[in-house]
């Protein structure tokens, strides 16, 4: 089934929900509800998230044990989320118990290994080589729809992928291509591949999801993901590297939890319902451009024009991606 015929189906069988406030009661017309049916804004945001932590990653690597900090991470957006969920959870039990294959394996790929190993990779792999990895998100998302489902890219999802990935090229090796060739892969580059290839199963598997309310998918999976890393975070805290209680690590803590966690989650699976996944994989490559403005803003970083070229080509890439039209089945 195509995505876009799948996320068609999701919207007639589940009611739009206020995201924010987490209430069982939405208003029609809130401002909250009227988020809630943006699904550019809304992947904008998740992307904008994503790209704060892994500018704060790179910021506190070998600082904070990194699979001890994912492990948190999703024990305490579960904790957060549970007041709101639990009556949806007990609700929607026996489907999620008739579909526990499929999320477990939604756990494990979109919250276990992808952040654990993407928070790890960080403390061996460089900036330019992080962030051009990344800018590949949407072609793992693409190959696994194709290898699954037989869902191919439209002309206009292929363009827009490659327009998006010329722009944040363009950023990343700051107007020099001549610059790919002194790139070097090491086992950091390896590992953070790896997560990108693991979040981009996840986001073709959430378009065969069980319909259920989004808060009893997104309590079960965290849950699930936070039990799936318990055992390698207390390892790692055995072998020496434990989480020291300063200022640093309780602000890491309490960013990672609230913005790239709970709330980009809830943003990006809201996204990928209400547009599907080959529409919504382009706006991965925000999350390099969202990188590179934190770090003229806050590094203070001076911008120069191969930015400008380089944010016109990605955010143009992403429009034409997005555009209504069907996937090829």
């Amino acid at each position: 089934m195509a995505p876009i015929r799948h996320a068609a189906l999701l919207r007639r069988a589940v009611p739009a929900q206020n995201i924010a406030t987490l209430s069982v009661e939405s208003k029609h017309h809130s401002p909250l509800s009227w988020l809630n049916n943006q699904p550019y804004l809304l992947l904008s945001l998740a992307s904008l998230f994503w790209a704060g932590n892994i500018v704060l990653a790179r910021y506190v690597a070998g600082h904070v044990p990194p699979l001890m900090t994912s492990c948190i991470r999703w024990i305490g957006v579960f904790l957060i989320l549970l007041p709101f969920a639990k009556d949806h959870l007990r609700r929607d039990w026996p489907v999620l118990r008739k579909n526990l294959p499929l999320m477990l394996l939604l756990s494990a790929t979109g919250f276990a290994y992808n952040n654990a190993i993407s928070y790890w990779a960080m403390q061996y792999t460089e900036a330019l080589n992080a962030l051009l990895i990344q800018s590949a998100g949407p072609l793992f998302v693409a190959l696994w729809a194709l290898v699954l489902f037989g869902v191919r890219l439209t002309r206009a999802q292929g363009a827009g992928i490659m327009l998006s990935l010329l722009g944040v090229l363009t950023i990343i090796l700051r107007g020099d291509f001549s610059a790919l060739l002194g790139i070097r892969l090491n086992r950091g580059d390896l590992m953070f591949a790896s997560s990108l290839f693991s979040f981009g199963l996840y986001s073709a598997l959430m378009t065969r999801r069980p319909v259920t309310h989004q808060l009893s998918l997104i309590s079960f999976t965290t849950g699930c993901g936070a039990a799936m890393l318990l055992p390698f975070a207390i390892w790692e805290s055995l072998a020496g590297f434990t989480l020291k209680p300063d200022a640093l690590s309780l602000a890491t803590l309490a960013y990672v939890v609230i913005f790239p966690s709970t709330l980009a989650y809830l943003f990006f699976n809201r996204g990928i319902a209400l547009i599907g996944p080959n529409r919504a994989a382009p706006f991965f490559h925000l999350v390099p451009v969202f990188g590179s403005v934190m770090a003229i803003v806050l590094l203070g970083e001076a911008l120069r024009p191969f930015h400008l070229i380089g944010y016109a080509l990605v955010l143009a890439g992403v429009v034409i991606a997005s555009r209504q039209g069907g996937a090829k089945a």
